[in-house]
């Protein structure tokens, strides 16, 4: 009986190096550990910000137009930080199949991802060739 083509790819032991998982690990990390600074960071800015729109300690009157311009700015940086917190799992992910040994293998098709797209791109999961039918909507 064999397989069945719905089923999910077995995947196989990773196509790199030693030294190259390690590369590739040392910039996972690196990454990672500036995604928590920058999202510190904006957290720390969105709370100062909230704070002096908050508890009117302020003496300048406010005005309506300036209340909309804190809402817009304190609401896209909660999404920058939702989009930062999104890519730090990726990271995660991405360092659990290294030490899982399935790291450079698409999670999709089972096929190597090539070595200049995890250098571009290190948390990548999928090749391109299937990435780029995902982003066209073709799967």
């Amino acid at each position: 009986m064999t397989p069945s083509s719905d089923a999910a790819p077995q995947l196989s032991k990773n196509h790199l190096t030693r030294k190259e998982l390690d590369e590739f690990r040392e910039m996972l990390v690196a990454k990672r550990r500036q995604l928590i600074g920058d999202v510190s960071n904006m957290e720390s800015e969105a709370m100062r910000s909230n704070n002096q729109t908050g508890t009117g300690s302020s003496s300048m009157p406010i005005h309506m137009a300036d209340l909309g311009s804190d809402t817009w700015e304190q609401e896209l940086t909660l999404g920058l930080i939702e989009n930062e917190r999104g890519l730090i799992r990726e990271i995660d992910e991405a360092l659990s199949r290294i030490e899982d040994h399935t790291y450079g293998i698409c999670i999709a098709t089972g096929k190597p991802i090539a070595k200049a797209r995890l250098r571009a791109k290190p948390w990548a999961k999928y090749c391109i060739e299937h990435a780029r039918k995902l982003e066209l909507g073709l799967l």
